[in-house]
């Protein structure tokens, strides 16, 4: 994954980017065009496409890329209670990496990045959705 914008960022090869959380599973920074003033994008150090690509194994991942979104949102003065958490779905993604989109709060979003962030729409869907759908393939031995 040599020309993953992503993958170099999580391998620390992308030195205009600033990590605000990194373990050995994820990493988070600000997406460089944001909705709001708190707009970070976390994501697998692991290259996974995108959210088609994961399967019952997941809900962890999905669970702890939303839970350190949160985190990191409430780290830098952020408020969960109104921010906007989740993921593109495809074809409609510019970056071929999964990652989960923390934006708060809401009322900053213009009516463009509302567009481009309604959630569960047919191009951007919510991380409960995700962990719903998971939890789904799982219990049906879609691993």
């Amino acid at each position: 994954m040599d020309k993953c914008i992503f993958c170099k960022i999580a391998q620390g090869k992308e030195e205009k980017t600033t990590l605000l959380y990194q373990d050995d599973e994820l990493v988070v920074f600000k997406d460089h065009r944001p909705a709001a003033s708190h707009h970070y994008l976390i994501t697998s150090v692991e290259h996974i496409k995108d959210v088609r690509e994961l399967t019952g194994k997941h809900v962890e991942l999905v669970e702890r890329l939303i839970a350190v979104g949160k985190q990191v949102l409430e780290e830098q003065g952020g408020n969960t209670a109104d921010a906007r958490i989740g993921f593109h779905w495809p074809p409609v993604t510019t970056i071929q990496h999964l990652h989960l989109h923390v934006i708060a709060p809401e009322a900053e979003m213009n009516w463009f990045w509302r567009l481009v962030f309604k959630l569960n729409s047919y191009w951007f869907v919510s991380g409960e959705y995700m962990i719903k759908r998971l939890t789904a393939m799982r219990e049906n031995g879609e691993l």
